[in-house]
């Protein structure tokens, strides 16, 4: 059974029957989508299952046919234990949007924003289960098609601003990017599956990297910086999160923005070893300044989105030194910490949505005093921020803890600062708390209804998620180990002596 190609064409499928219902029937659309993305879902628990953990390094459910023979390009699919997880978050996180936004499409046809959001389901899922380097680059451009329209149409007062601004940001990330695909496909075999991943793996002898190796690393790195988002390429990310629909920013900074990282673990390293060994330094370098730059922007926003959107520059940073320490466990860490930033955002997200919808404001100034009226609204924020400034006993601690250890024995120095980004977390998720849910009640707040049945559905998933990755990852370790294990073989690097190797595979 090709299980990628039914998982990916579902939500199209159901994007297609959303889209041709009649006008007024809302409630019939966000049913739709609803059991859709939940079928979705079902579906990547059944591959979840059906995955042989003891060969996460390989990838299962293969799916290889003729597309475009004439220029090289596969219809090629597979997961390993990296993309497995990726595939995973996007499968949770789709349905817990589509609830948590059931009335928030700002009087446009519901069945435009549900189709839309089924539609972006399908790239998530092609984009992190492409085998072929071409193919791969198809979904990665089409994700921008349903995100501009959404952030366009559903977003706030400057929502065509932030639309067109994320598509010009993209789309010259992506046309660099094309000029290196091209590139590495000339300098490949060639053939009717020129493009395949494994084709195009191990071009390049060891050794000191070619100026052509260079050069092809810097124009898919270049992208993948963009979609991370990193400094200085970030300045798109504020404004599109802050102006889509909470549920849309979910998406964005959740799911979309990973494909940047999962970009450069899965593609960038084995395709380029030479180059991503000489080009660390420098990229490490610029994830410190993503670090601690974005959290210090955090701490000074006004904005509730916008100042979470900096939270996520300052951890994606962390991931990025994560996979270019060039150790097992950097690389696991980062790998974890793409799924627990999905969630902690997510959650985070999500209930300033809420109290938006509340109060009609994004300003942090306007609220104050919640805790009272509104205890669990409450407490839902603070666990979401406690998770995002990675608590110990939180998902977010030990993905973060994994990526400082995995750095140190290469660069001390970077992990040493990088812990400033720790304390400036706990500054700007703690102060933030404070201002609105502690001090003197305001007097609108007295009105205020606390989180409805439907909002505790929404919240319920990923908090569950948050304290049981906090907890015991060790599943979701497991599968990740033996993929990263398979890069840094391909990246010919070895762990340092005195770090012990989590990965399965990799060189002692």
């Amino acid at each position: 059974m090709p299980w990628l190609t039914i998982m990916g064409l579902l939500p199209l499928l159901g994007a297609v029957v959303v889209w041709a219902l009649p006008n007024g029937r809302d409630q019939l659309a966000r049913v739709v989508a609803l059991v859709v993305s939940l079928a979705v879902f079902g579906l990547g628990l059944g591959l979840a299952a059906r995955f042989d953990v003891g060969n996460a390094a390989l990838y299962q459910f293969p799916e290889n046919h003729s597309w475009i023979p004439q220029i090289g390009a596969s219809y090629a699919l597979g997961l390993d234990g990296i993309a497995l997880v990726m595939v995973l978050l996007s499968a949770i996180l789709v349905p817990v949007c589509v609830l948590a936004a059931w009335n928030d499409y700002r009087g446009n046809p519901a069945r435009n924003f549900f189709a839309l959001i089924l539609v972006l389901e399908t790239f998530m899922i092609g984009v992190f289960a492409a085998r072929d380097v071409f193919l791969f680059y198809v979904f990665f451009e089409a994700m921008l098609i349903p995100v501009y329209f959404l952030i366009g149409q559903f977003g706030g007062a400057q929502r065509r601003y932030a639309a067109v601004k994320f598509l010009l940001y993209s789309l010259l990330g992506g046309l660099v990017m094309l000029v290196a695909v091209i590139a590495l496909y000339e300098q490949g075999k060639g053939g009717e599956q020129g493009f395949l991943t494994n084709t195009l793996t191990g071009l390049f002898p060891t050794g000191d990297p070619s100026a052509a190796e260079v050069l092809m690393f810097l124009g898919f790195f270049f992208a993948f910086a963009v979609k991370a988002p990193m400094w200085p390429v970030h300045t798109w990310l504020p404004d599109a999160a802050g102006e889509a629909p909470p549920a849309v920013s979910v998406l964005l900074v959740g799911v979309l923005d990973k494909v940047g990282t999962f970009g450069m673990l899965t593609l960038c390293l084995p395709l380029f070893p030479n180059a991503s060994r000489w080009a660390a330094p420098v990229i490490m370098a610029l994830a410190l300044i993503s670090v601690i730059y974005g959290a210090l922007l955090a701490i000074g926003q006004s904005d509730l989105k916008r100042l979470i959107a900096y939270t996520s520059i300052s951890h994606f940073g962390f991931i990025v030194l994560g996979i270019f320490a060039m150790t097992s466990y950097g690389q696991v860490g980062s790998s974890l910490y793409m799924v627990n930033h999905g969630f902690s955002t997510a959650a985070l997200f999500l209930v300033a949505g809420m109290l938006i919808t509340r109060r009609g404001s994004a300003r942090i100034g306007d609220y104050g005093g919640l805790q009272r009226s509104t205890p669990m609204l409450a407490g839902l924020f603070l666990l979401a921020g406690l998770s995002s400034l990675a608590l110990p006993g939180l998902s977010s601690f030990i993905s973060e803890f994994l990526v400082l250890v995995g750095t140190y024995p290469r660069y001390p120095a970077v992990a040493v600062l990088a812990t400033i980004g720790i304390i400036l977390a706990a500054l700007y998720i703690l102060i933030t708390y404070q201002r609105m849910f502690t001090g003197p009640k305001l007097e609108f707040a007295a009105a205020w209804r606390d989180a409805d049945r439907r909002e505790l559905w929404v919240m319920a998933p990923l908090v569950a998620v948050i304290l049981a990755l906090g907890f015991y990852p060790k599943p979701v370790l497991d599968v990740l180990n033996p993929a990263v294990g398979r890069t840094m073989q391909q990246l010919q690097v070895s762990d340092p002596e005195h770090a012990v190797p989590t990965a399965e595979g990799a060189q002692p």
